[in-house]
């Protein structure tokens, strides 16, 4: 209704979500101090939601470091959340089939405003774990997922990314120009893959690949990831291709869920 009164939000609900957004954008987690002056309030105000969430269950202090991380009860939530997400279903065996084929961690994401997020995570056995998880954001100019996204929105969504997220650089190889990057993602459009060669990760490559729904719509990306050794110039190509027709399976299962829930619900 055009003459109703805005409510307003709630100052304190307000600055428990702009500390648990603070705590996700680090990597090793704050600490008070760092918390108060991230989010513009005075340290007493911060040390007392801090302990409340604290209490809750949705942040961790590390004892030594006096660092604050997620707690198991924000991961719970994610889950559920997560969970929902017919995507993931959807993807599930494919994503377990990738992951046994390369040997490798595979993920998918979504785009989410203005970030990569990942909805599903498959680590290979016996091996190293990446540091991923679901739930994590992911800038998108500078992952094999986020690329992948990014290739494929019109030209307009693009400029709004960059324009709201920027191009950060994490080290020497991220690319922070916006023209260069325009002109990887036109690559990516022919080769159907997008390679993030150390830009997010000194040590780590990534390879994405996008999904699109029966419209041909981007709507998510899947990728491999592994350490330089594990991903190189002699296998990436078919580490590539591997990954194109486990994205191109959900796809075609994404589009045999919705024909169906059309002969469930006709119009």
């Amino acid at each position: 209704m055009a003459n109703a009164i805005k409510t307003q939000s709630v100052p304190a609900a307000d600055r428990i979500l702009t500390i648990l957004e603070l705590v996700a954008q680090s990597k090793r987690g704050l600490r008070l101090a760092e918390v108060a002056e991230k989010a513009r309030m005075p340290r007493s105000s911060a040390h007392c939601l801090l302990l409340t969430l604290e209490r809750r269950g949705y942040l961790h202090r590390n004892e030594n470091s006096g660092r604050y991380m997620f707690g198991l009860k924000l991961f719970s939530l994610a889950g559920s959340a997560i969970s929902g997400l017919e995507i993931r279903e959807l993807g599930a065996p494919h994503l377990a089939f990738l992951m046994q084929q390369t040997g490798l961690t595979v993920h998918m994401a979504i785009l989410e405003q203005h970030e990569a997020v990942l909805v599903s995570k498959v680590d290979p056995p016996g091996m190293i774990r990446l540091a991923t998880w679901s739930g994590k954001r992911m800038d998108f100019h500078c992952t094999g997922l986020g690329k992948a996204i990014a290739s494929f929105l019109p030209e307009e969504r693009l400029d709004d990314l960059i324009l709201v997220r920027g191009l950060p650089r994490h080290n020497e190889n991220t690319i922070v120009s916006s023209r260069k990057l325009k002109q990887q993602l036109r690559e990516v459009r022919t080769m159907g893959y997008a390679l993030d060669d150390e830009e997010e990760e000194i040590g780590l490559r990534c390879i994405g690949v996008p999904i699109f729904d029966n419209e041909r719509r981007v709507i998510a990306a899947i990728s491999v990831s592994g350490t330089v050794t594990q991903i190189h110039s002699d296998n990436v190509h078919k580490l590539a291709e591997r990954a194109k027709a486990a994205a191109a399976n959900i796809s075609v299962a994404l589009a045999a869920s919705a024909e169906s829930r059309q002969h469930v619900d006709p119009a």
